[in-house]
């Protein structure tokens, strides 16, 4: 009787193990399936549809320039004797800004004005001396008509005339020549002076006092003058890939690396034609005009440039991402067919075909579709059942 109970006993707790761990398999099971249910769902990442600016830009590098920048040389050779401007030195018209020794130049002043005197002295006399043989000739016709005196005497004072006017015309042509050549070494006297040829601002010296400088070749560059450095330019490379879209008065942006935080603005003035070759890249100069009321952008820094080719204001845009999205990921994007985009709604994708416009870097304009700024676009997803379930091993209990 003992025993039959023990076994009876026995059996029921064996039922209740068998059934308690029955329960916890189920429970594992639903457990996994929820869990491989979630992970294997797609989690899509979306951007909202805005209303912002889409522009179209070409970016190059180049230098800051003063607009107009004068080269003042000199025209005669010489020794430097003194120096009145420097670097940034502001000067006016007709300022001067260094003398070379006028010593050389003055001693040629002087001879070529003893010349020019001695020109006109000959002249004086060669005069008197034609007054005399007019006053001999008209005498000689006198007698002649007389026959006081012989044909032979007559004409001997006729040649005299003759010559006496020839003389004070050579006499007269020595004078202007001499004039000329006074006149040609009061202007080299003149240029030893170097003056400021119009308003500016000294941004090179290249000249020192003592120096000796010679023209006779070549001009040789003393200073360089900006004109105003209230307003510069920025000579930029664009590429003949980019050229094509640029126009005089398109807006610019750029950055130096002085002032990496401030972003300066001007305008293009010049699209110049003159094509320029560097290992076979053809670039076309950009002039770009900025005022510098502030005086903080200086010649020569390098600026890294922004034009705006084409820019559509407060217009409907999407991402970029979003065109290209396709649910599956990536790979199934490209497919040909009119453009859309899939837009979340009530947590499922919905497709949508629409109409684009201007393109940037980031965005797509939308001008046509039914898409509005509320919406949210699909731009990628994560957890894709079909490539996670895969790879997952399969569990065993």
């Amino acid at each position: 009787m003992n025993l039959r109970a023990t076994w009876q006993h026995s059996r029921v707790f064996s039922t209740k193990w068998l059934l308690a761990g029955g329960g916890l398999l189920a429970a594992a099971l639903v457990l996994y399936l929820l869990s491989a249910r979630l992970n294997g769902a797609p989690q899509f990442v979306t951007q909202p549809v805005t209303r912002g600016a889409v522009t179209q830009s070409v970016t190059a590098t180049g230098y800051v320039n003063p607009v107009l920048t004068i080269t003042v040389g000199t025209y005669v050779s010489g020794v430097i004797q003194s120096i009145y401007c420097d670097y940034n030195t502001h000067v006016h018209k007709g300022q001067l800004c260094a003398k070379i020794d006028p010593r050389p130049y003055q001693a040629v002043v002087d001879q070529d004005s003893a010349g020019l005197a001695t020109a006109r002295a000959q002249l004086l006399k060669d005069q008197a001396n034609l007054d005399y043989a007019r006053i001999a000739r008209d005498r000689y016709i006198k007698l002649f008509a007389d026959k006081a005196t012989s044909r032979d005497s007559l004409d001997a004072a006729q040649n005299n005339f003759a010559q006496a006017s020839a003389q004070v015309a050579l006499d007269r042509a020595s004078v202007a020549q001499h004039e000329a050549a006074l006149n040609e070494a009061l202007v080299n006297l003149g240029y030893t002076d170097i003056v400021s040829p119009v308003d500016g601002t000294v941004v090179s010296r290249n000249v020192t006092m003592g120096q000796t400088v010679a023209a006779s070749f070549q001009t040789p560059t003393l200073f360089l003058i900006a004109t105003d450095l209230a307003r510069m330019q920025v000579d930029t490379n664009v590429s003949e890939s980019d050229i094509g879209g640029l126009r005089i008065g398109d807006r610019a942006l750029f950055t130096v690396e002085a002032f990496p935080d401030r972003t300066f603005q001007g305008a293009v003035t010049q699209v110049r034609q003159a094509p320029q070759t560097v290992q076979n890249v053809v670039t076309y100069d950009v002039v770009i005009t900025v005022a510098n009321p502030e005086f903080l952008l200086k010649p020569g820094m390098t600026a890294t440039v922004r034009i705006i080719a084409l820019e559509r204001r407060n217009v409907l845009r999407v991402p970029n991402q979003a065109l290209r999205y396709s649910p599956g990921g990536l790979a199934a994007a490209g497919a040909a067919g009119p453009a859309h985009v899939w837009v979340l709604r009530d947590r499922k994708p919905e497709q949508v075909v629409v109409q684009t416009g201007l393109v940037d870097d980031n965005f797509t304009e939308v001008t046509g579709g039914d898409l509005h700024p509320d919406d949210r676009v699909v731009v990628s997803e994560q957890g894709v059942a079909a490539k996670t379930q895969a790879s997952a091993p399969v569990p065993r209990f």
